[in-house]
């Protein structure tokens, strides 16, 4: 797969801030986000790397499980729409 003009191999050899690749793809989680019983999940179609870091932080829950989505904690809905706010809408 080519990603960027490199391949994905060389991409995960690459030496990369995993703190703002966690912001982003918390950020991004706020695009799947949807409320159940009475809690806030999200789909989980992003780098299980992230996650698993995501979860360590305590924003989501577990990521490896049979679900496609994960629950969102307080604070993980919180810092989301935050991100989400701060690094994608448009200042007008």
């Amino acid at each position: 797969m080519q990603l960027w003009g490199t391949t994905f191999r060389e991409v995960h050899r690459m030496d990369y801030d995993t703190d703002k690749v966690d912001e982003m793809v918390l950020a991004l989680l706020c695009l799947t986000m949807f409320p159940e019983s009475g809690g806030t999940r999200a789909w989980k179609g992003h780098a299980w790397e992230a996650l698993d870091r995501l979860h360590a932080k305590g924003y989501i829950s577990d990521p490896k499980s049979k679900a496609r989505s994960v629950w969102m904690s307080d604070e993980g809905i919180r810092w989301a729409r935050e991100l989400f706010e701060r690094h994608f809408a448009r200042k007008i």
